[in-house]
């Protein structure tokens, strides 16, 4: 038995680790995790982020290892949440999230591990935990002689823990690494406060902690005998949590000059992968690409551009190492944008290939300028909370909640960046009204060709809303009646219905589970939840009691941008309107809705100022 191994941690104290976790530690694949920086090139702007993803991991093991023992779990559980959560970003690319992009943006260098095209970090990790590690012989051998376990079994199992599959006989241990309040986020939001200063929206661990039970394989957070004091409180453990991560955004992500550093080294690897393509194929390139993923430091990536890039890319890691980051010219966000083209960028900004076309196109019109498309991810779907003595989404319990589901869905940040030198004659207001007309010419084009390559299921959604909207609106006498749909589990059950269809599958391509009594999808909510965030669906809290407690509900009506936006695109679909459009009309009278009679003009009144080239 060896001596234990003590780790002085900045956020949690002393952390004792055990003979198998130095193990793994002590591979090749864990230390290279020393050399990545856990917020990538963030310490241009704030001097104490340079901590890694290697802290960061031993971080999260210690945090996994309080959520397991709070709630009592067996030690082997508790063993295999900690070896989980010491894992869980062993798959990360050198300067983590700024380099990923790649494996979306550039199909033809998407590298292939056992012929799988892999597109996340996390298919990274699973392959490095369930294969690479179970193949050393000295963590093989101690799996086998100490546990008593298969290793490559075992570390299977691990792999799916830390990358939140919840597809094992203990599902909680996956939601405790991976789910909405979980040992990932608790630590990251910890320490990249502790580091970067900011303390916006600080979090009490040990009181999160004490929030969470399992009931029924699932975490839930509360108490079934805490009473309405505990209810409430716990409400506002998890409420911070959530305030956290909507400042972790705003303030650190994007922030304009980590936005622009970003996007300055994003710029010099991909012109690099360019020159490289040329010269060894793609197929060779996207061998290296893998190896961002498994073998490579972010020192390892700067010398890969400096020894191989081209004059642009060796300026652009000249300019951020001497520290002349680019500057902001022309800058839009959530309140600058109007509503269509919020939506039609959100959608191109999950498809990289039509997020690199964008902003490349931008680049050659704008000339001498890099553009940035930036998007909040992450949005918190499916937490329970014990509420009246039963389980209620946290979001139907916490009108605080939802807004920030909201606030975080709708952070959005598209900035056209260009040298300080060449920034200094710049005229802000004459840019900013370019790329606005750029990009309401761009977007719609942009969204075409991505349905060329696949559907788009929040299209989907679109087209549904639109149809129960164009089923019951009725203007007259200068007042709109429209429909306001007041039960969402509805909206999932036909969604999971049309899913059905051999003909519209693809359209409704999204997975269910009936784990909550009902079909429920974590993406659909958190689709719907984007396009409330966006402007397409008005959300309106309405109060009911139910057996001596008031509870909560939200109701759902479709606004004038939504009506605009919506037809905008129906010709796209016109086949799958059809149907859906024909499917409600006869079941009409079971459409769960209110109708609200307003004034056309207030209704309307904004359509004037709209300039978005999905609206026109």
């Amino acid at each position: 038995m060896t001596k234990p191994r003590v780790f002085h941690d900045p956020v949690h104290g002393t952390i004792i680790l055990s003979e198998l976790e130095q193990l793994l530690i002590d591979t090749p694949q864990f230390q290279r995790l020393r050399g990545i920086q856990q917020l990538g090139l963030a310490d241009v702007v704030f001097p104490g982020a340079n901590h890694t993803r290697f802290e960061h991991s031993v971080g999260t093991m210690h945090t996994a290892s309080l959520l397991g023992n709070y709630l009592e779990l067996e030690d082997e559980s508790v063993l295999k949440l900690r070896l989980a959560g010491l894992l869980h970003d062993i798959g990360h690319s050198a300067f983590s999230h700024a380099v990923e992009s790649i494996l979306k943006r550039d199909p033809e260098i998407r590298p292939k591990v056992n012929g799988k095209g892999f597109l996340t970090h996390e298919a990274f990790t699973k392959h490095i935990v369930s294969e690479v590690l179970p193949g050393t012989s000295v963590i093989s051998r101690f799996v086998n002689d100490e546990l008593g376990r298969d290793p490559y079994d075992f570390f299977s199992e691990i792999s799916k823990i830390a990358t939140g599959d919840i597809s094992i006989e203990k599902p909680y241990l996956s939601q405790l690494m991976s789910g909405d309040i979980d040992a990932d986020r608790i630590d990251f939001l910890l320490r990249d406060s502790y580091h970067t200063g900011v303390s916006l929206g600080l979090i009490d661990l040990d009181q999160i902690i004490q929030c969470l039970c399992i009931r029924g394989d699932n975490v839930v957070l509360g108490d079934p005998e805490a009473g309405s004091f505990g209810e409430e409180l716990t409400l506002a453990a998890v409420e911070s949590m959530l305030i956290a991560r909507s400042h972790h955004y705003t303030a650190i992500i994007h922030h304009p000059l980590t936005q622009s550093v970003r996007v300055m080294l994003l710029n010099a690897l991909e012109s690099t992968l360019l020159k490289l393509r040329g010269e060894m194929g793609d197929e060779a390139v996207a061998e290296m690409v893998a190896e961002f993923f498994t073998s490579y430091n972010d020192a390892d990536l700067l010398n890969l551009i400096s020894r191989n890039g081209d004059e642009t890319s060796r300026k652009l890691l000249s300019d951020i190492r001497d520290g002349r980051i680019y500057t902001p010219v022309a800058r839009f966000n959530q309140k600058t944008l109007s509503p269509g083209t919020r939506m039609a960028l959100s959608t191109i900004a999950q498809h990289g290939v039509a997020t690199k076309m964008l902003e490349k196109g931008l680049e050659k019109e704008l000339g001498d300028v890099l553009v940035d498309l930036s998007i909040a991810t992450g949005v918190p779907k499916s937490a329970m909370v014990i509420a009246g003595g039963h389980e209620n989404f946290f979001y139907d319990e916490s009108a605080l909640a939802n807004g920030l589901v909201r606030a975080i869905s709708r952070q959005m940040s598209l900035t056209a960046f260009t040298h300080p030198d060449a920034a200094i004659g710049s005229e802000l207001a004459s840019a900013q009204e370019k790329m606005r007309d750029l990009v309401d010419d761009l977007s719609p084009r942009l969204l075409n060709f991505i349905r060329g390559d696949q559907y788009l299921p929040i299209e989907g959604l679109i087209l549904l809303l639109y149809a129960i909207h164009k089923l019951f609106e009725v203007e007259k006498d200068g007042f709109i009646s429209i429909p306001r749909i007041r039960n969402i589990t509805w909206l999932y059950r036909n969604v999971a219905f049309f899913r059905e269809d051999s003909r519209l599958k693809y359209l409704f391509d999204y997975d269910f589970h009936t784990r909550y009594g009902f079909p429920y999808s974590n993406k659909v909510y958190e689709d719907i939840q984007l396009l409330v965030a966006m402007g397409i669906v008005d959300e309106d809290l309405r109060y009911f009691e139910k057996d001596g407690r008031f509870r909560q509900r939200y109701e759902y009506a479709f606004t004038d941008a939504g009506v605009q936006y919506a037809a905008s695109i129906v010709d796209s679909y016109g086949r799958e309107f059809g149907m859906i459009t024909e499917y409600l009309t006869v079941n009409k009278h079971s459409i769960p809705r209110d109708i609200v009679t307003i004034p056309l003009a207030r209704y309307q009144r904004d359509r004037k100022k709209r300039t978005s080239g999905a609206n026109r």
